[in-house]
């Protein structure tokens, strides 16, 4: 059972650290190549760039929160979910409204 997790392309998850800014503030994002992907195809199946992704994302966080603690892991934890909605599995979203409609509101 473990060679299915052993045995995967270590590429997979070497870090990968993107600049991004948030609100004009410029930071640094590290994740394993494999989030990055995922990151990228939300993104791209909600309309929008990663960087907007990751800008909305950190709004609503900032919004329901007042603070975006361990962005790093709300990201993978993120990834976990969109994997779990493809995959039909249950999963904790309170909306599916797309990213791009809600940038727009």
């Amino acid at each position: 059972m473990c060679m299915v997790f052993a045995g995967q392309d270590p590429a997979a998850y070497e870090s990968e650290t993107r600049s991004v800014r948030l609100h004009g503030h410029a930071t640094s994002i590290r994740l394993e190549r494999a989030f990055w992907q995922v990151i990228d195809a939300i993104a791209a199946e909600e309309g929008v760039t990663s960087t907007r992704f990751l800008s909305v994302l950190h709004d609503e966080v900032m919004a329901l929160h007042g603070e975006a603690r361990n962005f790093s892991s709300l990201l993978r934890c993120a990834c976990l979910e969109h994997m779990r909605r493809q995959s039909g599995a249950p999963t904790a979203s309170r909306t599916t409204t797309p990213i791009a409609s809600r940038a727009a509101m």
